[in-house]
């Protein structure tokens, strides 16, 4: 288990609302438990929208995802990449390097990099190498804080829990959130800004409907009313020991606590 001086967590994702769609719960329990959380988006979400400006939209979901953050005392980023367009070079994952050193997470959580859309599987990448490289003192000129380690690095479930080809993905970690839903519920709700854009590009008119399926579905797996599932990433050199059962619960399901 990471050493309690640094209880730091840092939800890595690509668009406003995807921490809360899917680590939101968690998230929730680790600040109930004292951790420092940090929510970033590589994008402001300047095309989740069928009316607005690139510009007005961006502005629109950047607040949102500030007031999210803020009902959990979170602090939230964005690097300003544009949205659809986020790939592994060198600028983007300089800016995510930065980010790393600023914030020197010791628990990390990124998109699947089995996931539906490119956005997703580019920050899952961006994540993975920022989190293994941003320990190393000429990566980046953000200075280097002492007792930086390659952190815990875990993927959020992929939309639906499947990978682009519909099959399912199976979770190294299941952690209850039956007791935080409906604050997580709130939290989505502040991206209010999604619903119609959804309706209208994915054909759902189910926004929080949809995560609280997701959270049933896990949860049925767990012997919970609801969860959200985790893919540890555990090659060399990160943590193997499960940190998140360590903290909530025994076998990987995170019951109780």
């Amino acid at each position: 288990m990471t050493d309690d001086a640094n209880r730091t967590v840092l939800a890595f994702m690509a668009h406003p609302d995807d921490a809360e769609f899917l680590c939101g719960g968690t998230l929730i329990r680790l600040a109930d438990a004292g951790w420092e959380i940090h929510i970033a988006t590589i994008t402001p979400g300047d095309c989740g929208t069928m009316t607005e400006t690139p510009w007005a939209i961006a502005a629109i979901r950047t607040e949102e995802a500030r007031r999210a953050a803020a009902m959990i005392g979170a602090t939230y980023h964005c690097l300003d990449e544009r949205d659809g367009f986020i790939v592994y070079d060198k600028p983007t994952l300089q800016k995510s390097l930065d980010l790393f050193r600023r914030v020197m997470p010791s628990l990390v959580f990124t998109l699947s990099p089995k996931d539906y859309m490119m956005d997703h599987q580019m920050t899952s990448l961006l994540a993975r190498g920022a989190s293994f490289l941003f320990g190393a003192p000429n990566a980046s000129a953000v200075p280097l804080k002492e007792e930086t380690h390659v952190p815990y690095l875990y993927y959020c479930d992929p939309v639906e829990g499947i990978d682009p080809f519909g099959h399912p993905v199976e979770p190294t970690t299941r952690i209850d959130i039956s007791s935080q839903l409906e604050k997580k519920t709130e939290m989505l709700a502040c991206h209010a800004s999604q619903r119609e854009w959804l309706r209208a590009h994915h054909g759902t008119d189910e926004y929080l409907d949809a995560m609280k399926r997701q959270s049933a579905m896990r949860g049925q797996e767990a012997g919970t009313a609801a969860a959200e599932a985790f893919v540890q990433h555990r090659g060399h050199p990160y943590p193997r020991d499960d940190i998140l059962s360590e903290l909530f619960g025994e076998k990987g399901l995170g019951v109780g606590g």
